[in-house]
């Protein structure tokens, strides 16, 4: 009797399953990140979800705090002396490519002594450290 009841039921399932409508549709991957071929609107907010899930930190970084501790005039000479060594740069060029003259000679700025030799392959020019006595030299040729 119970097999029977099961061949009922088993058989009723298939013949339900077989007089129903059965539709589908083909499934189309759709990558998200724009990196494999996703929206490039998407990068902004997988960035944003990936920079608040991550619990590390960049030992090396400086905080926020070390940076309001900054002394105003030590900025101002660093930046007057990048200033002065960026005019220096601006006028080995234009002496060297043209509109302008750079005369030899030393020359100091700040905690830099500069000196500038015209040798036989370009201006050869030295800018030393007097702080701690480093050496850089830079040499421009001659066209």
């Amino acid at each position: 009797m119970r097999k029977l009841l099961l061949l009922v039921c088993f058989t009723s399932a298939l013949f339900v399953a077989g007089t129903l409508d059965s539709q589908a549709q083909d499934m189309v991957y759709q990558p998200k990140n724009p990196a494999f071929g996703g929206d490039t609107f998407n990068y902004q907010w997988l960035q944003s979800s990936a920079q608040a899930q991550d619990k590390l930190k960049d030992p090396s970084a400086t905080s926020s705090s070390s940076m309001l501790n900054r002394d105003p005039l030590q900025d101002f000479q660093e930046s007057l002396n990048r200033q002065i060594l960026s005019q220096l740069s601006r006028q080995l060029v234009v002496s060297q490519f043209g509109e302008g003259t750079l005369a030899p000679g030393e020359y100091t700025v700040g905690n830099y002594q500069i000196e500038v030799t015209e040798g036989r392959s370009g201006i050869n020019i030295v800018i030393t450290d007097i702080s701690n006595g480093n050496q850089t030299t830079v040499t421009v040729p001659y066209y």
